[in-house]
């Protein structure tokens, strides 16, 4: 598990002269590291238990010659967890961020983990970062540590570093390659961190109920008619295999020349 302490990223933020630096102990700073160029596919969502975590599975599987790298970012807040809205273990006892890497044949840090389904879906790396609500500023030095190496180990036989991640807040720190929202209209909650980039989305993914239209669930969930007009929107049910337009749309992005750093 790699850790970070919040108050070391404040006085990276806050102290900028030389004369500021020295009084700390802190003499110099090195620049901000940066991951290697990337293709990255950020998979978000307006809630919990939807199926994003199954479409990253998705993904990976239809293209499993990308040696992916997927990853999941959980944000937690009062002792509850972000990712199901419990108690639970996934908050760092010390600090603030913690990042914790799986790995293909090696034991599961947790049997039947969003992580463990990434690897069983054919990444060849996955991880877990996990920040207090608020806090990913904090976290991001540890994911760009993660893909700052050339060859990341787990693109070892692949031209092009391949990065999955699901998350929503992300996008606060980095402009991805493809950036997919899952909307399931049978959960009106909706995260203030999906509202806001909803007009980054690239593609609108609907979960569709059985007896339920595409346009009778954007009204429920009050989606902005504006964006349903102007971004593609396509709808897979859990279990169907990927859309086709879905499958050609990252196969174009893989097949471009990565661009992204983060």
């Amino acid at each position: 598990m790699l850790c970070a302490n919040p108050e070391a990223g404040f006085l990276h933020r806050r102290l900028g002269s030389e004369s500021q630096r020295a009084k700390t102990g802190l003499a110099s700073f090195e620049p901000t590291r940066k991951s290697a160029l990337c293709h990255l596919i950020v998979v978000g969502g307006h809630t919990r238990s939807i199926g994003k975590t199954q479409l990253v599975c998705d993904l990976i599987a239809t293209f499993p010659d990308e040696r992916w790298l997927a990853g999941k970012i959980t944000q937690y807040g009062h002792g509850v967890c972000a990712q199901n809205g419990k108690d639970c273990d996934c908050a760092p006892t010390e600090h603030v961020v913690a990042l914790d890497w799986e790995l293909p044949g090696r034991p599961l840090t947790k049997e039947n983990s969003d992580t463990a389904r990434f690897l069983e879906a054919g990444a060849a790396r996955a991880f877990w970062l996990r920040t207090k609500q608020g806090y990913l500023a904090e976290g991001m030095p540890l994911l760009r540590d993660a893909l700052a190496a050339p060859r990341n180990k787990a693109n070892q036989g692949c031209a092009d570093l391949n990065v999955i991640i699901e998350s929503n807040s992300l996008l606060q720190f980095v402009k991805p390659s493809l950036y997919l929202v899952v909307f399931d209209a049978s959960r009106e909650d909706f995260k203030d961190s999906a509202r806001l980039m909803l007009d980054r989305a690239d593609v609108f993914v609907h979960r569709p109920g059985a007896d339920e239209s595409d346009a009778a669930g954007s009204r429920r969930l009050q989606l902005p008619s504006k964006l349903l007009r102007e971004k593609p929107s396509l709808r897979q049910r859990l279990g169907e295999p990927l859309p086709e337009s879905l499958r050609q749309l990252v196969k174009r992005v893989l097949e471009s020349p990565p661009t992204v750093t983060i």
